[in-house]
């Protein structure tokens, strides 16, 4: 692997000094790639216009194509900052205007590409703030093949498309769980479903632990809660997505809205009638919803209820951050 700085003469952010990361990475077979720490992109996707495509500047690599607006990253900065951050200098898009929903990286050993798929939940239209595009477009997701795509998020693409509809959601027997490690508990059922919550808000899983494509994915969450357990605090504001990967070192860092989340189901009765009723109005919502318990009959309910997969007590402990 090389790595070789940019032409003096390319215009390439012609404003303030040339961050480290701007450089080309020359691979032992003479390809390269743009970014010396990798390179991340964002897929901003709003259901009603469509996907963020831009249109690239003739004198970009594979210019006159279509692609997403990213770039190089800094060193230290995660690929959601980046991503994010690069989309703003080239677009405009502005603070808080995304969620991140999932991450696809493209790992070649000298150099990655990580794209960021974010789902738009303040619309926004989008301005050509620097010199390296040509145009940028809401394009409906019917109609991308049929714009001249960047290779490598033309061959990305089918995959990406089909990850789109996936909106994976968690809903967890807090009884269950908490109950499963003597830790206590009993004598605040309460306070124990509140640190489980802290424990599951900004939750970032591998796609592998959700039996989905894609990197990580950030889920919503459903917490049930019953009997003594639902006077749980209420869950605080999370930063979680910001720094999937490594917090970003930028004091301009964007701001980004949280990912995923903890919502509190307190169940009025029977927890495991809240639990069913929780799995079956998410699945009739069209999301990929993983019940969580250990419990043999509720595993057998929450599956007729419409659960994608049923995931043990004991698995969700495993993938959750270790309490400090």
């Amino acid at each position: 692997m090389t790595v070789v700085p940019p032409s003096a003469g390319e215009p390439r952010r012609p404003d303030g000094p040339r961050n480290p990361g701007d450089a080309w990475v020359v691979a032992p077979s003479g390809e390269k790639y743009w970014g010396r720490f990798g390179a991340a992109g964002l897929l901003a996707f709003d259901a009603e216009r469509g996907i963020l495509l831009q249109h690239r500047v003739s004198w970009s690599h594979f210019g006159g194509t279509w692609g997403l607006p990213g770039g190089a990253m800094h060193e230290g900065e995660s690929a959601i900052v980046g991503a994010v951050r690069e989309a703003q200098e080239e677009a405009g898009v502005p603070d808080g205007s995304v969620r991140p929903r999932f991450t696809s990286v493209l790992d070649l050993d000298v150099w990655s590409y990580t794209t960021v798929i974010a789902d738009v939940v303040r619309p926004f239209e989008p301005v050509i703030s620097d010199p390296e595009s040509v145009a940028l477009e809401w394009v409906p997701v019917d109609e991308v093949d049929s714009r001249p795509l960047h290779p490598g998020f033309g061959s990305a693409w089918p995959a990406l498309r089909a990850l789109l509809e996936v909106r994976p959601s968690l809903v967890v027997d807090a009884a269950n769980v908490v109950g499963s490690v003597p830790d206590g508990w009993w004598k605040d059922r309460a306070a124990a479903a509140t640190r489980l919550s802290t424990r599951l808000d900004g939750l970032v899983m591998p796609g592998a632990d959700l039996g989905l494509d894609g990197t990580l994915w950030f889920p919503e969450i459903a917490l049930v809660v019953e009997g003594q357990a639902r006077g749980i605090s209420a869950p605080s504001p999370s930063s979680a997505g910001v720094g999937a990967g490594g917090a970003g070192t930028d004091a301009m860092a964007p701001e980004l809205l949280p990912a995923g989340g903890v919502s509190v189901v307190r169940a009025e009765a029977a927890g495991d009638d809240a639990i069913v009723a929780e799995v079956e109005r998410r699945s009739r919502a069209g999301q990929y919803v993983v019940a969580v318990t250990s419990d043999r009959e509720l595993q057998d309910r929450v599956v007729r209820a419409g659960a994608a997969q049923v995931r043990s007590a004991g698995w969700l402990l495993g993938v959750l951050p270790q309490q400090l």
